[in-house]
């Protein structure tokens, strides 16, 4: 079955840095988008970026355009995601999911989540 794991949050200062990680299992991971989605504290889930399948083309969410980089190693089957600038609103469980609309928050299969605290 399909398998997500994130890993890599934790507490950050502003203007911090942190790279999350996404273990892949279950499906063919080189075939699909991937992307991540976050969820802060009372809200709904947020679409941040996505990468194609072969991760030439990537999509971000103008909230985090120009700060956060997405990228994806096909040999080891993991996603990641470089969070740079971050800020205090970057606070919340980001998620690592495949499916749904290429740029939508919607997914069809979505890990347990890595919490990402940005605060001093």
């Amino acid at each position: 079955q399909v398998q997500l794991v994130e890993s890599g949050g934790g507490l950050v200062q502003p203007g911090g840095s942190l790279r999350l990680s996404c273990a892949a299992s279950g499906f063919t991971f080189s075939n699909v988008h991937m992307k991540w989605v976050r969820q802060a504290p009372g809200k709904g889930l947020e679409w941040v970026s996505t990468i194609s399948p072969d991760g030439a083309t990537t999509f971000y969410a103008d909230s985090v355009k120009g700060r956060f980089t997405i990228f994806r190693d096909n040999a080891k089957n993991t996603l990641y995601l470089q969070m740079n600038s971050l800020k205090p609103e970057d606070t919340a469980v980001y998620y690592c999911a495949q499916g749904g609309a290429v740029t939508g928050r919607e997914t069809n299969y979505r890990g347990q989540g890595t919490q990402v605290t940005v605060s001093s």
